[in-house]
């Protein structure tokens, strides 16, 4: 009896276009499509994730007023850090 061999993991290569799409919709896709979670045999420990290249970035859409309103704070995230 022959053993089976071990599943090979092809990754991929994506590119995607930035023009006219939101920012959080375009970096929620492309993060699931990097870490693997859209492929059937998603494992969390393993590399199963494809690559991702974002041509256009310059050109997304930002929605609302996050371009005149949207502050960043960086924090350690602990307490009192």
């Amino acid at each position: 009896m022959k053993r089976p061999k071990p599943l090979k993991w092809a990754q991929d290569w994506f590119v995607v276009d930035a023009t006219n799409r939101g920012l959080g919709r375009l970096a929620t896709r492309s993060h699931a499509c990097s870490w693997g979670k859209d492929n059937p045999s998603f494992t969390p420990y393993l590399d199963s994730g494809d690559h991702v290249v974002v041509i256009n970035a310059d050109k997304v859409r930002m929605t609302g007023n996050k371009v005149e309103q949207k502050i960043i704070i960086r924090t350690a995230g602990i307490p009192a850090g």
